[in-house]
């Protein structure tokens, strides 16, 4: 993209303004409370005033000793190394000073150690510069508009809230994005998008949509008929029969940056035929590939191919998971239905992904290099508007923005805690956000990966009062035996050949219900109730040991009003004394064929708690 004086005079501006120092210290805070939390690294440790004081050791390019020191605390929270806002300080022989340089403490601390190569210490530092410098300009802007979240609409926070991820060191890496892009197409910017369409060859494509639809008729719905009518008229035009054909959108920086290029043989044989630019405008959600419709908030979302690295995860949309997304969602679609507690009491929403569309042509002889990495490049997923839902008096903000704060440094929702109450406030959230994903697990033996970015938060002026959950095409599991109704489970052999060699462990079958109880531990508890835990102990003085102790009350008033269910409840435990998590920073530290052995036992709050309830009473018995 032409770089634009203005977009000059931005990056210029924003590199130089204290929300670069603000971000930077951020970057590093993550890096180091990640690596002793991962274990990467250990420390000495001094208790002072209130707080641990850690300090890491080095060598510096001359061979000599260094020290990085910072203060902090190992928390309650699945044992989380939480440092406080001071910046990380680095000790030389000659002198002491503020940490500035992420590459300098990259090879400092981590180049001596064993295992991580010289070649993926540099790509680990490219990602964090690029967080540093991407979520510098999205704050620079967010400053100079004074951009205040409360009273935001649920489309504007999914940008404007940008204080997610707060564990990952790399969280706004964006790789493949240069800061042209980052003006152009980041979520911050809010920019208005129209989606680049093409045309793909039926024999080439693959579709998938919830039983009974039909995907022409679902695109003329969305896209509106008189459109494409002009499409079609276009392909006549060239030569091409329409109904030869299937439409897909594109987003415009894959589609500048990777498709033409790419996929060019393919446009000269016609397999791909461009068609332009149409239809509404969209805005980037906070996974950046997700596109919200700005035209008409209650039409579907559009999650697109993107070739893009952002938080560890590439944001490509592989074939066999595109063709999933429709019968995951009838799946669960029809339990919540006919399950009384989802369908009447939590009145769960559960955002459909009711279409689905792939570029996956099948691999020619003597033409294998033309598809050759572009697996997952070209296609799309329809999901429903979280708009759609809403009933009057209701409003929905991303989980997420529970943890934000505003330009003040107050919480975002401060004033809902204030009028509601902290302990009233959390008891509510828990039972609208919590049980109805424990549910799922124990009643029917499916966990979901309903992490911030896949939850939704509907309230009434704070209130919480339901939880819309998303994005299932990549991110549900189960182990068979533990299905209550294993018939209702899709038959993933027939609807991608990709799964009929996938044993358990492999697909969206796990190997044991370990697994599945990891997934809803992982995502639920560690990542959303986590920083919910650590925001309010660090922002609001409230104490991790009552957070853990209602969300523990809370799963026993559960199992009491579901007798039924006692021995699932039993038996999928999320009261063990540990669970296993991702070790993210780790994972961008070694080969690729290494990561799926980055993960590491931590402490559950859940057990820390029942036990120490559990030695009170015991106390009290004895008279002590």
């Amino acid at each position: 993209m032409m770089e634009t004086e203005q977009g000059l005079r931005t990056l210029s501006e924003a590199l130089r303004s204290p929300v670069y120092i603000t971000v930077r210290r951020r970057v590093f805070r993550q890096l180091v409370e990640s690596l002793l939390y991962e274990g990467v690294v250990t420390a000495d440790t001094a208790e002072e005033a209130g707080h641990t004081r850690f300090t890491l050791h080095g060598r510096d390019a001359d061979g000599d000793a260094v020290a990085y020191q910072c203060r902090g605390r190992r928390s309650l929270t699945f044992g989380r190394v939480r440092l406080t806002d001071e910046p990380v300080r680095r000790l030389a022989a000659d002198r002491e000073e503020e940490a500035a340089s992420l590459a300098g403490f990259v090879e400092e601390v981590l180049g001596p150690l064993q295992g991580f190569s010289p070649e993926k210490l540099r790509s680990f530092v490219g990602e964090m510069e690029g967080t540093l410098l991407n979520d510098s300009l999205a704050q620079y802007r967010r400053t100079q508009s004074w951009n205040l979240l409360r009273g935001k609409a649920y489309d504007d926070l999914e940008g404007d809230a940008m204080d997610g991820h707060p564990y990952h060191p790399a969280y706004k890496s964006r790789v493949g994005f240069d800061y042209a892009d980052q003006l152009a197409y980041g979520p911050e910017f809010k920019p208005s998008l129209q989606l680049q369409w093409v045309a793909v060859r039926r024999d080439c494509a693959r579709v998938a949509v919830s039983p009974g639809e039909n995907y022409d008729d679902l695109i003329a719905a969305e896209f509106g008929a008189p459109q494409l009518e002009t499409f079609r008229t276009e392909l006549r035009k060239q030569g091409y029969t329409p109904e030869a054909y299937v439409f897909l959108p594109v987003h415009p920086w894959q589609w500048r940056r990777h498709t033409a290029g790419r996929f060019f043989r393919d446009i000269r044989d016609g397999r791909i035929v461009p068609l332009g630019t149409a239809g509404d405008l969209y805005v980037p959600q906070q996974s950046i590939r997700t596109l919200s419709n700005r035209t008409n908030p209650r039409k579907a979302y559009a999650k697109l191919s993107m070739d893009l690295i952002n938080t560890s995860s590439s944001r490509e949309l592989l074939p066999h998971f595109v063709v999933t997304a429709p019968p995951i969602t009838g799946w669960l679609k029809g339990i919540a239905a006919s399950d009384p507690y989802l369908r009447e009491e939590t009145k769960l929403i559960l955002l459909g992904e009711f279409a689905g569309v792939s570029y996956d042509p099948p691999v020619e002889a003597g033409d294998g290099a033309r598809t050759g990495g572009s697996a997952g490049s070209l296609g799309c997923i329809w999901r429903e508007s979280v708009h759609r839902y809403l009933e009057p008096g209701e409003e929905a903000v991303p989980f997420h923005a529970l943890c934000s704060r505003e330009l003040d440094g107050s919480l975002f929702i401060a004033p809902w805690l204030e009028s509601i109450g902290v302990e009233s406030w959390l008891r509510r959230l828990f039972k609208t956000c919590v049980l109805p994903v424990v549910h799922l697990a124990v009643a029917h033996g499916i966990a979901l990966e309903s992490h911030a970015q896949n939850m939704v938060l509907v309230h009434r002026g704070g209130m919480p009062v339901r939880a819309a959950l998303k994005d299932f095409h990549e991110d549900v599991l189960y182990t068979r035996d533990f299905l209550r109704e294993p018939e209702r489970c899709p038959d993933f052999p027939a609807v991608h050949e990709i799964y009929r060699n996938a044993g358990p462990g492999t697909s969206f079958e796990a190997g044991s219900l370990s697994t599945v109880r990891g997934l809803t531990l992982g995502a639920l508890f560690f990542i959303n109730l986590g920083e919910l835990a650590l925001t309010l102990a660090d922002r609001y003085g409230y104490e991790e040991t009552r957070f853990w102790t209602l969300a523990a009350d809370l799963l026993e008033s559960y199992r009491i009003r579901f007798p039924q269910y006692e021995e699932r409840f039993r038996t999928l435990d999320l009261f063990v004394p540990e669970t296993r998590v991702e070790q993210l920073t780790k994972r961008r530290l070694v080969p690729a064929e290494e990561r799926g052995g980055c993960s590491h036992d931590v402490p559950n709050p859940l057990y820390h708690v029942r036990e120490r309830e559990k030695a009170g009473a015991e106390l009290q018995t004895a008279g002590v």
